[in-house]
């Protein structure tokens, strides 16, 4: 099976995780989702080859944010144009948030059934709701999550896994894009973590994915979560490409 490439691998995350509001300039889009993930409210190229006028851009969809209430940030990603780089440099930009993108092909059968997992439309209050709380949402994010999660455009489930007392201790949203499969939002309950919940939750996520389609699997994780990489790694899942995140310096005095 052909690899993916970095270009369907964005296509697809950008696709399951929308922006609530977003702009485009040229190969370069803006997006807006109320503060809520650097991934929804940041600017990034989608083309190495698009670095014309760089510098104008960035000021101009930074400005854009500005007027949103919301932090300038840029996601550099291996299509970022070099002119973008040079330009972030210049102005100072912070780097921060060091992030990895894993990918892997489907196997050929389900992961082990996990009997006491559930698939919920995303937007369905018990799946989002018990997401948040064990992400320690307060009320506004909860809102914004819930708009988010409706304007997905693609297939999608919300995936919960059940303690025996028939309490929700892990969450995955997954959803299939392009023929690949992409997962957010993965978090177990404080309170359950190391007892294998959160590789149910990812096992029945999977066994989903596949089932509606997905050839492959895409997912993105910090750089320093070595739990997290190691139970992706476990699944089959291997580093294609690293990202970051670039910052404008004092933003909130301009």
């Amino acid at each position: 099976m052909v690899p993916l490439s970095v270009s369907q691998i964005e296509g697809a995350t950008l696709t399951a995780w929308p922006a609530l509001r977003q702009a485009h300039d040229g190969l370069w889009i803006w997006r807006y989702a109320r503060g809520y993930t650097k991934r929804a409210n940041s600017i990034q190229c989608l083309d190495p080859s698009d670095g014309a006028y760089a510098e104008l851009r960035i000021q101009r969809l930074a400005e854009l944010s500005r007027r949103h209430r919301i932090t300038p940030v840029y996601r550099v990603t291996p299509l970022t144009a070099p002119e973008v780089h040079e330009v972030l440099d210049g102005l100072l930009w912070d780097e921060f948030e060091q992030s990895l993108v894993l990918a892997m092909e489907m196997p050929d059968e389900d992961f082990p059934h996990e009997p006491q997992a559930r698939y919920f439309d995303p937007a369905d209050p018990e799946w989002y709701k018990a997401q948040a709380q064990m992400s320690g949402y307060d009320p506004d994010t909860i809102e914004v999550l819930r708009e988010v999660v409706g304007n997905i455009p693609c297939e999608a489930k919300g995936v919960l896994v059940y303690h025996k007392a028939g309490l929700p201790v892990a969450a995955v949203l997954a959803a299939v894009s392009g023929g690949i499969g992409v997962y957010v939002n993965v978090v177990t309950h404080p309170s359950a973590r190391g007892m294998g919940y959160g590789r149910a939750a990812m096992s029945a996520a999977l066994n989903w994915a596949r089932s509606a389609g997905a050839a492959h699997s895409a997912i993105q994780v910090l750089a320093n979560n070595e739990v997290a990489i190691n139970l992706y790694s476990s699944l089959g899942f291997g580093e294609v490409y690293s990202y970051s995140y670039r910052r404008a310096p004092d933003w909130s005095k301009r």
